[in-house]
């Protein structure tokens, strides 16, 4: 019998932690950010485009899902996309369900985007982002699907404008892949959920299995990543980020996502 990598039994040490931090923790009901018919309550944001325009209907309701749609685009030109719920969070649980539709983007999609979106959060508001600001200054629970025959885990955690830590040392990387999650074919519907305590301490599991626990979220005034957020970030300094918005993400290639719910914690 193998025993447990490196990485996945420092991830069984700090869910060990973690959960002895969240014992205290009390939980309100759980409750649809989603009707399932509309968008109401969601903001758009598409690089290159002001808050609120959803862009050639980019983010469109079908079936009961929020469908990221390039039906009406002739090509990316790098206007990658969120939506945006309307409030921000500061302690949650968020569950989902979502998959990679099997046709693939546009030609011009970046490899590294095919098959590839995110839930963005502890995020920056739409309204604060640049016109071309490609993607928000938040933490991001990375969705990726299968692309070719080589193992594409899902569930990474990247780090647009903000700094983590993991282990109580900094992560030096814009995003750290899983140790433990599997490779997901598309058109395969896949449960993802959030944890983020009070404490600052957050989860991110795949079809009910931990695939990261991290804390210790903060803006990064070194950040490179999140392009014309330099302002935003330097004006507030390397402070700690403990609430923000929830954001879907449009990244290149058509996804899915239904049955989003929330319950707060405090």
């Amino acid at each position: 019998m193998i025993g447990p990598t490196a990485g996945a039994l420092a991830l069984l040490l700090a869910l060990g932690a973690g959960a002895a931090g969240a014992e205290d923790v009390k939980a309100g009901p759980w409750r649809p950010l989603f009707d399932g018919k509309t968008l109401n309550g969601w903001t758009p944001k598409v690089a290159k485009h002001p808050a609120g325009e959803n862009y050639r209907d980019t983010f469109v309701v079908d079936h009961g899902t929020i469908r990221v749609s390039y039906a009406k685009y002739d090509r990316l030109d790098g206007q990658f996309g969120h939506l945006f719920y309307k409030t921000p969070f500061k302690a949650y649980r968020l569950k989902l369900t979502y998959r990679f539709l099997t046709e693939g983007g546009l030609a011009d999609t970046p490899a590294w985007a095919r098959s590839n979106s995110g839930i963005m959060f502890l995020s920056q508001s739409p309204e604060s982002m640049t016109v071309e600001q490609p993607f928000p200054v938040s933490v991001e629970f990375q969705l990726l699907g299968k692309d070719g025959d080589a193992p594409r885990p899902t569930g990474a955690v990247c780090t647009p404008g903000i700094t983590i830590t993991m282990g109580g040392t900094k992560v030096k990387e814009h995003c750290t892949p899983p140790a433990n999650a599997p490779t997901i074919p598309n058109g395969t519907w896949v449960t993802a959920e959030l944890e983020v305590l009070p404490n600052g301490e957050i989860t991110q599991k795949i079809n009910g299995v931990a695939v990261h626990h991290y804390a210790g979220a903060a803006l990064d005034p070194d950040d490179t990543v999140a392009g014309g957020a330099k302002p935003y970030i330097l004006a507030r300094g390397a402070q700690p980020v403990t609430e923000g918005y929830i954001a879907l993400q449009s990244e290149g290639h058509p996804i899915e996502f239904k049955d989003i719910e929330i319950q707060e914690l405090r």
